[in-house]
């Protein structure tokens, strides 16, 4: 294989991985603070704010867990499948 060649499958084969890794990135809905108190209890809220701006705040989601982005693969699997998870960070 020249040159050229690899260096087109190598840029295509990275194109499609970067790709590939957003296409669920889509896959939400915002919602705003009423619709939130209408799904209650029904949902999990998860606050997953860096911890200076969780300690910081004033403003917590009552009955709302603590997440820390960078260990999602580890709390993750603590919830349900079945149930519906709302993350937020504000």
């Amino acid at each position: 294989m020249t040159r050229s060649k690899f260096t087109l499958w190598l840029l295509a084969c990275l194109i499609l991985m970067f790709t590939a890794s957003f296409a669920g990135a889509n896959d939400f809905t915002v919602i705003n603070k009423d619709k939130l108190k209408g799904e209650l209890p029904d949902v999990i809220v998860v606050d997953v704010r860096a911890p200076h701006d969780w300690d910081s705040s004033q403003w917590k989601i009552q009955g709302a867990r603590r997440g820390l982005p960078a260990e999602a693969g580890k709390w993750m699997a603590e919830y349900p499948k079945d149930k519906t998870i709302v993350f937020y960070c504000a």
